[in-house]
């Protein structure tokens, strides 16, 4: 699988089991704590726009076929598809504290989830928007979040972080995070009533590191660099964080992306899971 990186950086392992390949990041690995990975469009068997690993029920695609990727993709991870908890996402920033009570259930109107319970894997899902994983080693909690330009201005990563502290009582400290695959600045063209929000939660100091103007009068938005601000100003350290150097839109014959396809494509997946005790 090739894949191609906007640095050198090494952020991301490529792995692979039983034909099924997905992005790892050693930061989280190294936790020792916790299973995780990023889907790619490969793997599958999926037919169509949504060849070939789509996971998602919201897209159109068969049932079977989707009821097959999951099974294939938890397999990869080392996680149990009974045990899988889904975000129903609407660009909110509600985040879920999840229990037993919710396996195998889609949550509504849900765009975060965290849990401290070993063996349930939460589930969210992407074509373009930004992955936010979390893990407290110390606490043995997790979270993981949707944040598309709307959570991100609304600072998803930061109303996680808080909802962690809140339920597990997490030192943000003691975190580790990553910010998943995702649209690069580059790719990412939006216009002025977009940079206006960002300009009302961010401060003018960091706008020139978030987006730049072009001569159509359209701005290129730097998700990846906002969500780092976010979990800076969480109170996630530096050192704690590893931000993407994948981007979905540049990538389209290994990732999902809506700048691309539009509506007629499959999803990415982010999956996070506890080990099992």
């Amino acid at each position: 699988m090739k894949i191609s990186y906007k640095n050198r950086e090494h952020i991301f392992d490529i792995r692979e089991r039983n034909g099924v390949p997905y992005l790892s990041f050693p930061i989280l690995e190294e936790t020792g704590l916790v299973q995780h990975g990023f889907s790619t469009r490969l793997g599958g068997v999926s037919q169509g726009v949504w060849a070939s690993m789509n996971i998602s029920v919201t897209r159109g695609d068969d049932p079977q076929a989707v009821a097959e990727n999951r099974r294939r993709i938890a397999s990869a991870i080392g996680v149990d598809e009974r045990k899988m908890v889904y975000s129903s996402q609407t660009h909110t920033a509600n985040v879920v504290a999840v229990t037993e009570e919710n396996l195998g259930k889609s949550l509504p109107e849900t765009d975060g989830m965290i849990t401290n319970v070993p063996g349930l894997c939460l589930v969210t899902f992407y074509a373009d928007c930004v992955p936010l994983y979390f893990v407290d080693p110390v606490g043995k909690a997790i979270g993981l979040s949707h944040s598309g330009w709307r959570g991100t201005v609304r600072k998803m990563a930061n109303v996680t972080v808080r909802r962690m502290q809140e339920v597990f009582g997490s030192n943000p400290g003691d975190i580790i995070a990553a910010v998943g695959p995702s649209i690069c600045q580059d790719c990412y063209e939006v216009d002025l009533d977009v940079i206006r929000q960002f300009q009302e939660n961010y401060m003018e100091e960091d706008w020139e590191s978030l987006y730049y103007r072009k001569e159509n009068g359209k701005y290129q938005l730097n998700l990846w660099k906002a969500n780092e601000l976010n979990l800076l100003e969480a109170g996630i350290q530096k050192k704690n964080m590893a931000i993407t150097n994948v981007c979905t839109c540049c990538n389209p014959e290994v990732m999902f992306s809506h700048r691309v396809m539009g509506t007629d494509r499959g999803n990415l997946s982010a999956l996070l899971a506890l080990k099992g005790e």
